[in-house]
């Protein structure tokens, strides 16, 4: 009662406070007046026997959509982590964006509250366009220099001491003795394993910046540097003196170079990483490509092609699709520990080397298509690779995958499976081998190698060898396939 009784007196006074003077505002969580402009002023009024929201008066800053490499100009919004409202952390998610290529995480930049959200779900922004309003943290304010995207290197260039061999500033402590720095900032540290006592901070009174961290480890980073010449007053350690061609080139290499992976080849750590918890199973056969390399000669010429590069990719496409009939687990994706979920659709993926890097994308519903039908779709989607402009259904949603590795030159490999897939194949270059025909007569024929991984928590070495066999049969009897399509 008493608390409410004296908060009713303060809300009074501010009352009359205001109703007197448009140019002064009484804090009650303050003893320092604080000076305001002329413009009308909601009432606000601030109680110890109530809680209540802490009074931000911090700078509203747009949070710009910054470059994201790969020569992304402009991405679709496909998902908000946060409202109007929200309080965010540096490195608190804040969108899911989706390039022509890949998808990736925007994070916050700042500690602070979302005041305005420019875009919905599925609009289109631009590249240095602001995606929010933020209204930074007391402790932000003074630490941005620049919203508007100036250099971050050259802010932290001008705040570090000039002579830092000589000279060195530690980072302020506040009166309980602890390094000024934000939790985002201190679990950067911790992952590191860094004191944060040992990091020069840049910010206002000696606060620690995220930037300061990670300079700091790059400083760390054996090699960094290049090694300084000995003075000349130091004893050599050995007596011998170096041949003269050998003082020549006894330089400096240069330096170590951080590179900071982003879309594809950031999504490619990702994937691999998933796999590194699959059991792979290997499987090596050869194909005798004798009759499908005649095959090829002959529809190369077709006018039902047109424009088209007819080659042997789809013919195989079309063949691992049969086979997945015969034998669907290889089509399948494992949930949990005890479930095997069997994907209807044959969506069959093929690795290409594309301007930014290996992508896998897939041709969806391969069972129901003829082999001129994918050869024209895989045509599609190998050019819009290319100009990186593959959509979303192109890169995702693949159920088994093949990866052409003879078209580069290699005949075995290891491939490993794009989770949550069960299986993935390696195709050879096709080579012209001496091989015994039916009457041991040593002929030319075009073998291929061939390279299968499976999980083997879901597909046992007997079935892979099984649908190896069947695939095979369809490769070197074309003709088989006729009888086999709808």
């Amino acid at each position: 009662m008493f608390g409410s009784y004296r908060c009713m007196q303060r809300i009074s006074f501010c009352s009359k406070t205001l109703a007197n003077s448009q140019h002064l505002f009484v804090n009650f969580s303050s003893t320092k007046p604080l000076v305001i402009s002329n413009k009308s002023t909601p009432h606000r009024s601030s109680c110890r026997s109530f809680h209540t929201a802490e009074n931000r008066h911090g700078k509203v800053v747009p949070f710009l959509l910054a470059d994201i490499g790969e020569g992304i100009r402009e991405v679709v919004i496909k998902e908000w982590f946060v409202v109007e409202g929200t309080h965010v952390e540096q490195f608190d998610r804040i969108c899911e964006v989706q390039s022509d290529k890949a998808s990736v995480t925007i994070t916050s930049r700042y500690d602070g509250r979302i005041t305005k959200r420019h875009y919905n779900i599925d609009d289109t922004a631009l590249v240095g366009d602001p995606l929010l309003e933020i209204e930074l943290s007391k402790g932000e304010v003074d630490q941005v220099d620049d919203v508007n995207g100036s250099k971050v290197t050259e802010q932290l260039q001008s705040e570090l001491p000039s002579n830092p061999i000589s000279e060195k500033v530690l980072p302020r402590e506040n009166n309980l003795g602890k390094v000024l720095a934000t939790p985002a900032v201190r679990r950067i540290a911790s992952e590191y394993k860094i004191q944060l006592g040992d990091v020069v901070g840049t910010g206002k009174d000696g606060r620690v910046m995220k930037e300061d961290v990670l300079n700091y480890v790059n400083k760390a980073i054996p090699g960094r540097s290049p090694p300084a010449a000995p003075a000349p007053s130091q004893p050599q350690v050995s007596t011998m003196s170096k041949p003269v061609n050998q003082q020549q080139f006894d330089t400096a290499v240069g330096e170590d170079t951080v590179i900071i992976l982003q879309g594809i080849k950031k999504a490619m750590v990702k994937s691999m990483t998933e796999a590194l918890s699959i059991p792979h199973f290997g499987y090596y056969d050869e194909v005798n490509m004798t009759e499908l390399v005649k095959l090829r000669k002959e529809l190369k010429k077709s006018p039902m092609l047109g424009e088209v590069q007819f080659t042997y990719m789809p013919v195989m496409i079309k063949a691992t699709s049969l086979a997945l009939k015969d034998y669907p687990v290889l089509n399948s994706s494992l949930i949990g520990e005890d479930k095997v979920l069997q994907k209807a659709a044959h969506n069959i993926g093929f690795a290409m080397d594309s301007p930014d890097g290996l992508i896998v994308p897939n041709i969806k519903d391969v069972q129901n298509l003829s082999i001129l039908e994918i050869a024209i779709e895989l045509d599609r989607i190998v050019k819009l690779g290319q100009q990186r402009k593959l959509g979303q259904d192109d890169i995702t949603g693949g159920t088994f995958s093949l990866s052409n590795i003879g078209s580069i030159g290699g005949t075995y490999a290891k491939p490993v499976i794009l989770p949550p897939q069960a299986a993935i194949g390696a195709l050879g270059k096709i080579q012209a081998l001496p091989r015994y025909d039916e009457d041991d007569n040593l002929v030319k024929q075009y073998i291929m190698k061939v390279s299968w991984s499976a999980d083997h928590r879901i597909v046992e070495g007997a079935l892979m060898a099984r649908f190896s066999n069947l695939w095979r049969s369809y490769l070197e009897n074309p003709s088989t396939l006729i009888l086999h399509m709808k």
